[in-house]
């Protein structure tokens, strides 16, 4: 384990980046790293991010190089891994997709439904040129892509940079993971080997063993009948990232999405294809999940930065490590060291779901080397998961198309296709309102 390893986080402004320095930070035994670097086209923005981490970089690894910068040659070059997280428009056009939609009874989630399809148009181009440097500047680079809206993006690097090194992942199946394990006893959702296949966002364990092979469905399942994927101890439980009221409802709802379909357990995402006219009923039209986000972890993690930089130091600081991203060392280590760890990714089908579109970006387990990973068969899915999936992944593809051509029609039959829109008429008028607002990010439809 001799080699130390540079990394460059794409998105250095972000409210996740300092979680992910400190989780890396946390790993160095496990991932050693020479140098850090923080890219994003938003200076000002970076700024406050990189001044406190470049302190908390002084304190805990002085031995690690630091840099921050708006150039792509100086961010790209002599990198390993590129870790990106980017969001176009940033927070303000995220509340445009989640309020829209809203006015025509019609729920806005960034990564689902209309607000998710007006994202994914913002992103593709963000991560195709995020891809272009890499690919420019440290060819034998990885990229390890996080940026939402997941599902469109991995399409638009499927079609359009088919032979590029990046992998997607997603971390909400191990939060949830996490959740399965502590409601049954155990200390960590490595203790589990599942089997699942979906799409981002979109998916279903089917079988859930210890490394014994016991079979540790029935238990979860019990606790999901009854709590969802809420903890009983989390009542009353002190505010973290991911307690704010609106996850404390989806946590909950997901007892009724398990419901549906009780041979599997389901990703929370489907709350909003199998019941969404409950989440336009529970959404607040003025103060969607974005005001949430931002009057909470935004205005939390930009404070506590500051903070850090006023005081020269970042001993006192309540930035917490993001646990969800050590999935992210894992994920680096095993291409690193070829540790054929076995992890959830999104990756293009193949015969990995036997009866399904070969084309389709599926999230599936899949072993992880050196050369990327290698999917495990799940085999044949049901009738009930493979139409819902089927109508979301003719979505993804019809949105991807409209980007690369510019195309209205396309475009409107992609939200005229999502479950979450009732018609093509509501297809149309929101879609209308959503150019107007996105005229700087999208391409110019025809």
């Amino acid at each position: 384990m001799d080699k130390k390893f540079s990394v460059v986080i794409a998105g250095g402004g972000s409210t996740f980046t300092p979680g992910i320095v400190l989780m890396l930070l946390e790993n160095l035994d496990k991932f050693p790293i020479r140098q850090i670097k923080f890219y994003d086209n938003l200076e000002s923005r970076q700024k406050v991010i990189a001044d406190a981490c470049e302190i908390i970089l002084k304190e805990k690894a002085p031995e690690i190089d630091f840099v921050a910068t708006t150039d792509p040659k100086t961010a790209f070059t002599d990198v390993d891994f590129v870790m990106a997280h980017i969001r176009v428009g940033l927070y303000a056009m995220r509340e445009k997709d989640e309020k829209i939609p809203l006015k025509y009874g019609v729920i806005g989630q960034e990564t689902c439904g209309p607000g998710r399809i007006a994202y994914g148009m913002r992103s593709i181009g963000g991560v195709l040129e995020l891809i272009d440097y890499m690919e420019q500047y440290s060819p034998d680079a990885w990229m390890l892509n996080y940026s939402n809206p997941a599902a469109i993006v991995d399409e638009a690097t499927r079609k359009l940079r088919p032979n590029s090194k990046i992998i997607n992942i997603c971390d909400m199946p191990v939060g949830i993971e996490e959740r399965m394990a502590h409601a049954i006893g155990l200390k960590s959702r490595k203790e589990m080997e599942v089997r699942y296949y979906g799409l981002n966002h979109f998916g279903w364990w089917t079988d859930i063993r210890d490394h014994a092979g016991n079979d540790l469905m029935p238990q979860i399942k019990e606790h999901v009948a009854k709590y969802g994927y809420s903890l009983k101890e989390e009542l009353g439980e002190h505010e973290s990232q991911h307690t704010d009221p609106s996850w404390m409802h989806t946590f909950a709802k997901a007892r009724e999405v398990y419901a549906v379909d009780p041979d599997t357990l389901p990703n929370t995402y489907l709350k909003y294809y199998l019941y969404s006219q409950d989440e336009v009923e529970h959404a607040d039209p003025e103060y969607t999940r974005t005001n949430e986000v931002m009057n909470g972890r935004e205005k939390h993690v930009f404070g506590e930065c500051e903070k850090i930089a006023q005081a020269g130091t970042a001993k006192d600081t309540s930035l917490e490590v993001d646990e969800h991203a050590s999935y992210i060392v894992d994920l680096a280590r095993a291409i690193a060291y070829n540790t054929h760890e076995r992890m959830l990714l999104i990756v293009e089908n193949n015969g990995a779901l036997s009866n399904f579109e070969p084309t389709a970006m599926v999230e599936v387990p899949c072993i992880v080397g050196k050369n990327g990973p290698e999917p495990l068969v799940q085999g044949q899915i049901p009738r009930f998961q493979k139409g819902l999936m089927e109508q979301q992944v003719a979505v993804e593809k019809l949105v991807v198309e409209a980007w690369e051509e510019h195309s209205y029609q396309k475009l409107w039959q992609a939200l005229t296709l999502s479950k979450i829109i009732p018609s093509a008429r509501v297809a149309k008028q929101i879609l209308d309102d959503l150019i107007e607002v996105n005229r700087d990010f999208w391409p110019e439809l025809k």
